[in-house]
């Protein structure tokens, strides 16, 4: 089974659209959508915007439907000029760069986890290669494979924007990955991450820019996931 998290309505409803024999159960009022994508069954769910949403959602659906992957897809930001709108994203790890205990001597982005402390957290390789394979496959363009940093944020400005490109070398940002990966490597679940870009290190203004692409840049995650489902 294939876990799968989106933060808003616009990244997941195309993929449960497309979904057959469907059951819905609502569990801490998050609603979980179970049912088949081609032959490979899923769970869908929109876990809401947010870092702990994400982590609450991931952990839940891991309890409840031991899914033997999870993907959390959806839209998210450049910090880089080798990402614009339209390119996508594939995780090879994630970072939450609002993590920060470094007045006391730890590292930026640090997280303390049962028996380690680390700073990226690694998606699953297969995961990541399977995915980029798919965009290809598809006739996707402007793919980029690297970093992706979460935090509870809405990075606006260039300056933000490079500096976790300079920090942490990261491509993309936005607001759950990261913390979905957590979870994910804690209780050893392989994760994958897939963004595809809305807004972008530009003169324009951030919110109008995610405003005008948000929509067509999620139904690209989806087109994706949804190719990517029907393969597996």
């Amino acid at each position: 089974m294939t876990g799968i998290i989106g933060a808003m309505e616009i990244e997941v409803n195309g993929l449960i659209e497309r979904m057959t024999g469907v059951q819905t159960e609502t569990i801490s009022g998050i609603v979980f959508t179970r049912g088949r994508i081609g032959n490979e069954e899923c769970v869908v769910a929109r876990c809401g915007i947010g870092k702990v949403n994400a982590a609450m959602t991931a952990q839940t659906m891991i309890l409840r439907y031991q899914p033997d992957r999870i993907i959390n897809t959806g839209v998210g930001g450049s910090t880089c000029p080798k990402t614009h709108i339209g390119s996508v994203v594939i995780a090879e790890n994630v970072v939450q760069h609002d993590m920060d205990t470094t007045i006391i001597g730890d590292r930026p982005g640090e997280l303390f986890l049962p028996g380690e402390s680390l700073v990226y957290i690694p998606c699953s390789c297969e995961l990541t290669a399977a995915l980029e394979d798919t965009c290809r496959r598809i006739g996707e363009t402007g793919i980029v494979v690297g970093t992706v940093a979460t935090g509870d944020q809405f990075i606006s400005g260039n300056d933000k924007r490079a500096r976790l490109n300079e920090q942490f070398g990261a491509l993309a940002c936005e607001m759950e990955g990261g913390s979905i990966g957590q979870v994910c490597y804690v209780n050893r679940v392989p994760f994958a991450v897939l963004r595809s870009i809305s807004d972008s290190m530009s003169e324009e203004d951030d919110a109008v820019e995610y405003a005008v692409f948000s929509k067509s840049a999620a139904e690209k995650s989806v087109r994706i996931l949804t190719a990517f489902l029907l393969d597996a």
